[in-house]
Parts: C-alpha cells; structure tokens; sequence
C-alpha cells in the first residue's frame, strides 16, 4: 500500500520554476528567476565604440562593470524608449559572467509548471523573425499568455543561433 502512495504522490509532484514577467513594448515575456541576479533602476550607460548595435554598453553596479544590452535591438525592435518603469535585469550566465539587459517594465513573479508550458520550436532555422528565435515556450499564467525567453539564445554572440 505504501508503493501505491508513493506512486501517487511522484505523479502529483510537477517541476515547478518561477519566471519574473516583464514588459517589453506591448508584449510580454517571461525570464527564468533561476538566471537573474538583480533588477536595478535605469542608470547612466558608457557606450562602448566598435560593439555591437545590440549592446547599449556598460554600466557600474557596485565596482563592477557589466555589459548591458537592449534586448529590444537584438530581437529587431524599435529603439529603447526610457521610462520610469524602465529596468536593467542583471542576469547571471556562468561561462560569460554578469550581463544587463533593458526592459521596458517589470510586471510580477509567476509560478508555472511543467503542464502551464507549451514548448515551441524553432527548429534551429534562421528564418522567421529575430524575435521568434528567442522563444522556448508560451506560459499560460491564467487567461493571459506570456512568452518565455531562451535566456542562452539571446545572450549569444551569434546573429541567427543554429543550435540543433
């Protein structure tokens, strides 16, 4: 009878993972908690000659420098519009070390499961929008549906990823 119950309770138990929601013109999209250090304030950006469009530059959080990048030019967006609701998410990338990137709010923290996700594939082609190729996932978050980012596909150096 206790096999029975165990068995229950690994079907019952669902991956859980918190993604922070924020707003980026009028869509919105989902970060994976798990790669975010910190969020901070607009702050003054130090341009960076010969870098890529994408990349706004670099600013000093606490005595450390970081790469900050518009995640608005990468996905072939509309220049950065700088509001009061504007925020620089610090995201955490093991091999590349800290990296910035600007959005236009943040919204919450959600919590989805495995089952709240619809998996998306790009299939690795470089047609389709830039914008598309960032994307791994819809969450479903009640009636309202958010994208999720590939956080490894957006921070890559690579124009168009052809992973897979």
């Amino acid at each position: 009878m206790s096999e029975a119950n165990v068995a229950e309770f690994e079907e019952v138990e669902k991956v859980l993972t918190q993604y922070i929601v924020v707003r980026i013109g009028s869509e919105k999209y989902g970060i994976d908690i798990g790669y975010v250090d910190n969020i901070v304030r607009m702050q003054k950006i130090t341009k960076v000659p010969m870098a890529q469009d994408y990349f706004a530059g670099i600013i000093n959080l606490r005595g450390e420098i970081v790469p900050v990048m518009s995640i608005r030019k990468k996905m072939g967006l509309s220049e950065d519009v700088f509001t009061g609701k504007s925020r620089i998410i610090i995201l955490k990338v093991e091999e590349r070390g800290n990296l910035g990137i600007i959005v236009d709010e943040v919204r919450e923290v959600i919590t989805l499961s495995e089952d709240d996700i619809e998996k998306v594939s790009n299939g690795g082609s470089s047609h389709g929008t830039p914008k598309q190729s960032f994307i791994n996932g819809i969450g479903k978050n009640g009636e309202e549906l958010i994208s999720l980012f590939e956080i490894n596909d957006i921070i890559s150096e690579k124009e168009n990823s052809n992973s897979n």
